[in-house]
């Protein structure tokens, strides 16, 4: 049983009309479907659906709560107005949490405050999401890494990550792609090649010619 649950109602009528009457009423059209499971039309109160996704997001379990039952899913896909920042639809995968499922989880730098101010660098974030697999009960939040002691020299790769050698957790990503990297401003890195070049390698003009 999830620790987030929402409520929803089961609906029968389709067509646009019938949606845009939900959406009007503050009501979101939604769907469950699953693996092996027939898809169920449902409606979400508009208010409980973004306080629950803002705390669930993709990757934490919720359990739709109908008809007196639990059904634990996932937030697949969202749909949302282009200009007014509203749901318009919501798919939800349901689940069976005893079998694996395959998914991306995000990746969250920690400790960009701590790193050294004497450095001249800045922080890129490379991949910002990876894709793994394991049981229901093993999903991530979030995959984070601690970049408070990164250094020029070391970039961080998937491979670093502590999930790469969970036991629990298949990671599809490539190991070698990277996560971060410490990298020279443009500016600094324009400077510091300015200063490099001395009068004698500026070549000058007919300078090893021959005369005609």
């Amino acid at each position: 049983m999830a620790d987030i649950k929402l409520n929803a109602t089961l609906r029968e009528e389709k067509g646009k009309n019938r949606v845009d009457k939900l959406r009007a009423d503050k009501q979101i059209p939604a769907v469950i479907y699953g693996k092996g499971k027939e898809n169920v039309m449902i409606t979400l109160n508009a208010k409980e659906l973004e306080k629950v996704y803002g705390e669930a997001g993709g990757t934490t379990i919720v359990d739709i709560v109908m008809d007196g039952k639990n059904i634990p899913v996932l937030f697949k896909e969202v749909q949302k107005h282009p200009f007014k920042n509203q749901f318009l639809h919501i798919d939800l995968y349901a689940i069976n949490m005893n079998e694996v499922l395959r998914l991306m989880v995000p990746v969250t730098l920690t400790g960009r405050d701590d790193i050294r101010a004497d450095q001249p660098f800045v922080l890129i974030q490379g991949i910002n999401e990876i894709e793994i697999e394991c049981l229901p009960a093993d999903i991530p939040e979030t995959v984070e890494y601690d970049v408070s002691g990164i250094n020029f020299e070391t970039p961080v790769f998937v491979k670093d990550l502590a999930v790469f050698n969970d036991e629990k957790i298949t990671v599809h990503t490539d190991g070698e792609e990277m996560i971060a990297s410490l990298s020279i401003p443009q500016e600094e890195s324009e400077a510091e090649t300015e200063e490099t070049i001395s009068a004698a390698d500026v070549p000058v003009i007919g300078e090893n010619e021959t005369e005609e």
